[in-house]
């Protein structure tokens, strides 16, 4: 029996309104991304749908949802083996701090080992330098790639 005061487990369903909240939270500091809860409901209930991601989520009293962390895999060349991108890494508040993240960040990194994954990566925000510290602190290495971005979706004006 852990003596924490939270749980780690897969997310649910009925989560997702939990989960669209730490979401608008954490897209609120990173320049790449606006929240959105009608998107954001549409990608997490993908990901909980799909045999290929999870969402791991902390869990305090009334079983109120005060962490996640997403995952999803590809298949990468370079390993010759599956990849996981390590997504939706975010905390509530007030209990930043204490041991969650880290623990909802390995239940994440738990599953995709177990799916055959033998590399994780993620991205950051570069001005979020709490989140790069943090992971330089758990021991995630900075790469020498740097991630591009191209919408496919056709904006109001037809231009993507």
């Amino acid at each position: 029996m852990s003596d924490k005061p939270w749980r780690i487990e897969p997310a649910r369903a009925d989560d997702i309104p939990s989960l669209v909240a730490l979401l608008a939270d954490l897209f609120s500091i990173e320049q790449d991304f606006n929240p959105d809860a009608e998107r954001q409901v549409r990608g997490l209930s993908a990901v909980l749908s799909s045999p290929t991601g999870c969402i791991m989520v902390a869990r305090a009293a009334q079983s109120r949802v005060i962490a996640m962390c997403s995952a999803q895999l590809v298949f990468s060349t370079a390993e010759g083996a599956p990849s996981a991108w390590v997504e939706d890494m975010v905390v509530h508040t007030e209990w930043r701090g204490q041991g969650v993240g880290r623990e909802v960040l390995q239940a994440a990194l738990d599953w995709a080992r177990a799916q055959g994954a033998t590399r994780a990566q993620l991205l950051a925000d570069v001005d979020n330098h709490p989140a790069l510290a943090y992971y330089q602190h758990l021991g995630w290495s900075e790469t020498r790639l740097i991630a591009r971005r191209l919408s496919l979706a056709l904006n109001t004006t037809g231009v993507s």
